[in-house]
């Protein structure tokens, strides 16, 4: 249940277990029991002086105007919560190639077996290289993605070394990330992707048969050939050189304990429980491999409760969709997950070069175009940064993010969560579809009040574990368009 009261600068969202929580305009939260909400409604003065001061120091009593600094203040803080919107396009995805020997049902493009009109040509990928260096932002990561984008490792070079050429001053800060099965991965790859601080991103969906399931292999073993590649990938290029991700199939949802002991076992210290994506190719087989959002839930709560459980065992491992939520709650600064930004980062933060020479403002908008849904492309790779920037295609979108729209106004968590226009495009063919009728809202709404009850139930390591999960590592970076 969701109360808002209108005369004060906070909200207040009623937890499953009757816990209230209390959320500021900067997004500071406290936890109220009934009699300090009362006053806080109806005579702030009357909390003692150190409860007071922290209300005050989170937002939670009303200024009157009678503070300029603390008015600035607030918009200090407000504004480095959009702080990766707003330094420009941070996060660069080039898609070398559609090919890929997969057959995955839940797979969102559609695989190319041969090259041939699905690769990126040489003059396409220059092109992208001078979009991402005419970009603002100091931190630039640039990703890799497929098809596998291992097939064309001389794409994966030219990129690498033209961009590491025009940073010859150092001005900027690179970072790559490959994903791929890894099935490709050789000696001569590792020995470049150590030259030149490549980090990898794999699919890993459980144990073995789970694995070989979701991700077949015509005539091979996929889950074998992940790990021998997660193996050469730690020995030639580091330990933490990879990182996996998994994707939650129908089949998944029996076995959330399995999965993540599989990546206990094989030393990850995190696990991205990721829901399906229904997005291009993978819409077609939803039946097979699709569920409900109720079904996902209870997979995640059962998985989630596993990774608490090897955390008091002594084995840190954290989940790494909780750390998203977690760092939206208790960070002042955004972690950059393109889904929950407002405006959105899709198209702002974020911009995908496709092999097609076809610019996208997500990794989800492209695979739209294979259900014949082209509404979200930005413009062509030839096109400078400023006319991406202000396509018609950003400009809806950001208009259909903006958490001011009269839907998400009645939200408490408005401050950490937004409108998903990509999303709404895909399930609805149009953008702004009230956030309330999506599956977005309902899932992160869901995730939210999760969160929330493990920190008002949490001792004082608990709660210090979780602080950790709230700083950005390797594998939420990499997941921030996923």
């Amino acid at each position: 249940m969701h109360r808002q009261n209108r005369t004060l600068p906070f909200d207040v969202r009623t937890l499953t277990d009757g816990a209230l929580v209390g959320i500021s305009a900067t997004g500071d939260h406290l936890f109220l029991h009934q009699d300090e909400l009362d006053c806080l409604l109806n005579d702030p003065d009357k909390f003692p002086p150190k409860r007071k001061a922290e209300l005050a120091a989170r937002f939670f009593l009303p200024n009157h105007g009678r503070n300029v600094g603390k008015e600035r203040l607030l918009a200090a803080r407000r504004a480095a919560k959009r702080e990766t919107v707003a330094a420009g396009p941070s996060l660069h995805i080039i898609v070398p190639t559609l090919q890929c020997g997969h057959t995955c049902q839940y797979c969102q493009v559609s695989r190319a077996q041969s090259d041939s009109g699905f690769s990126m040509t040489p003059a396409a990928l220059d092109a992208a290289c001078e979009r991402i260096w005419e970009s603002d932002a100091d931190v630039l990561t640039v990703e890799f993605q497929g098809g596998d984008p291992l097939l064309r490792f001389d794409l994966i070079v030219r990129a690498v070394e033209r961009l590491t050429d025009m940073n010859h001053d150092g001005n900027k800060r690179l970072r790559f990330v490959v994903a791929s099965t890894l099935h490709q991965l050789t000696e001569e790859m590792c020995a470049f992707f150590r030259a030149h601080d490549v980090v990898l991103s794999t699919s890993l969906d459980g144990p073995e048969h789970l694995h070989n399931r979701n991700r077949p292999v015509p005539g091979r073993d996929s889950y074998r050939r992940t790990l021998d590649g997660i193996a050469l990938a730690r020995q030639r290029i580091g330990e933490h050189a990879v990182s996996a991700l998994m994707t939650t199939t129908r089949a998944s949802l029996e076995f959330p304990e399995q999965i993540v002991d599989e990546y206990v076992r094989l030393g990850f210290n995190e696990i991205f429980l990721r829901p399906l994506s229904i997005y291009g190719f993978a819409k077609r087989n939803l039946a097979r491999v699709g569920y409900s959002q109720e079904e996902f839930q209870v997979f995640y709560e059962r998985a989630l409760q596993r990774i608490l459980w090897w955390n008091q065992q002594g084995v840190p491992v954290r989940e790494v969709y909780m750390s998203i939520v977690m760092n939206k709650i208790l960070s002042t600064f955004d972690a950059g997950y393109v889904d929950l930004q407002s405006p959105t980062g899709a198209g702002s933060s974020v911009l995908v070069y496709n092999y097609d020479g076809w610019v996208y403002p997500s990794d989800e908008a492209r695979m739209l175009v294979e259900t014949g849904d082209a509404s979200l492309r930005m413009g062509r790779v030839t096109d400078s940064l400023a006319q991406l920037l202000s396509s018609e295609t950003r400009l809806q979108l950001i208009q259909a993010s903006e958490t001011a729209a009269a839907d998400c106004t009645s939200c408490a968590y408005r401050h950490y969560c937004a409108p998903n226009p990509v999303d709404s495009q895909a399930q609805f063919g149009r953008p702004d579809v009230p956030a309330h009728q999506t599956e977005h809202c309902g899932r992160h709404q869901w995730l939210f009040d999760t969160a929330f009850a493990l920190l008002h139930g949490a001792d004082a390591n608990s709660e210090e574990m979780f602080h950790v999960w709230a700083r950005p590592s390797t594998t939420q970076e990499a997941a921030c368009d996923r």
